[in-house]
């Protein structure tokens, strides 16, 4: 079987390398591995590692190309991939993650058996400190997190949505592409269009690859906040594909929101049980981090780190439902921009 593995990276100097070279350590033969390397118009050496790997590298391989994705955007950049791979299925590889020698032989196992299949999926930090240390367990945590199957070793089964998933040809054939009005929330809508075209999505634990934690907290919130954002948007464009732990920060803020106008009002009792019943939470989850991990000064900032990240998503979900006629509206100018030039 032919596999295509697809990286999509946008100023990405200093992760490329070492995944690049977690492709070339893979155990399966690589002369069955397309690799297509797809630049998003980055600003620093990403195209240049891309064009090396491509020159240093494409007799090994089945083919290796560099491709442009001057639309820049994650679905945009994937649907670069499908247009040009060439391969019985295609594997999407995060830039800015690692890969175990085993990764792409373990998809190819579970791919004679199933159409679409996906791993367990740890968070890894570039260096221990225990600055980097604390935001690894805001990460991981399930807490800080979600319950994302991708995120918990578990047995096989069958799940909702993946990470670094793996499709066999005829999925992206009968479904189409990505949905390139998604920014971030791309993949919960097509695996949500995979299923009702009666494909189920094989969650295997034997399949792993690790994902970079952000290095810094405000790197972290701007992420947290991004991700809030694009739940609310999508709201309006596929509600179905999203589950509904995605809008428990945004139930959480709502619900800060009103308690404490509540309490302005000279009732504070909902406040008071409000915050009660997060802190025993925040305090229970904090407890659990520290038993996972030699203890650290940092790991004290947990309880307040913690709130800051549930608060920052329910923010950006209560940003992203009210910039939904502003989004709509630039759509279609988009739209109409693309016609006239077309």
């Amino acid at each position: 079987m032919i596999i295509t593995v697809g990286v999509i990276a946008y100023n990405e100097k200093n992760a490329l390398g070492s995944l690049l070279k977690d492709i070339c350590a893979q155990t399966y033969d690589h002369k069955k591995i397309e690799i297509l390397l797809v630049d998003s118009n980055s600003t620093d050496n990403t195209r240049k590692i891309m064009e090396t790997f491509r020159k240093n590298n494409r007799e090994e391989f089945y083919d290796v190309k560099v491709l442009s994705n001057p639309k820049k955007t994650q679905p945009c950049g994937w649907n670069v991939v499908l247009r040009n791979y060439s391969g019985d299925a295609v594997v999407r590889i995060d830039a800015h993650a690692s890969i175990p020698s085993n990764f792409i032989e373990k998809n190819i196992e579970t791919l004679r058996n199933e159409y679409i299949c996906g791993g367990f999926r740890p968070n890894i930090i570039d260096e221990t400190t225990p600055w980097k240390e604390t935001l690894l367990l805001v990460e991981t945590s399930m807490f800080g997190s979600s319950i994302a199957p991708y995120r918990r070793q578990q047995g096989k089964t069958y799940v909702n949505s993946l990470f670094h998933g793996a499709y066999r040809r005829e999925v992206f054939d009968k479904v189409g592409m990505f949905n390139e009005k998604l920014a971030r929330t791309e993949d919960n809508e097509i695996h949500y269009r995979m299923q009702k075209a009666g494909f189920k999505l094989c969650f295997n634990p034997e399949i792993i690859s690790y994902q970079h934690t952000r290095n810094s907290f405000k790197k972290m919130i701007k992420q947290k906040f991004g991700n809030g954002k694009w739940i609310g948007l999508t709201i309006s464009e596929s509600p179905k594909c999203l589950s509904y732990y995605h809008f428990v920060p945004f139930l959480f803020v709502m619900s800060l929101i009103f308690c404490s106008a509540i309490a302005f009002l000279g009732y504070p009792l909902l406040l008071e049980i409000l915050l009660l019943l997060y802190s025993m939470f925040d305090f229970v989850n904090t407890v659990s981090c520290f038993t996972m991990r030699d203890i650290q000064p940092q790991f004290f900032l947990l309880p307040l780190l913690f709130p800051m990240m549930h608060i920052a998503y329910g923010i950006g979900t209560i940003v992203g439902i009210l910039d939904i006629p502003f989004w709509k509206r630039k759509l279609k100018k988009e739209k109409e921009e693309d016609g006239g030039q077309a």
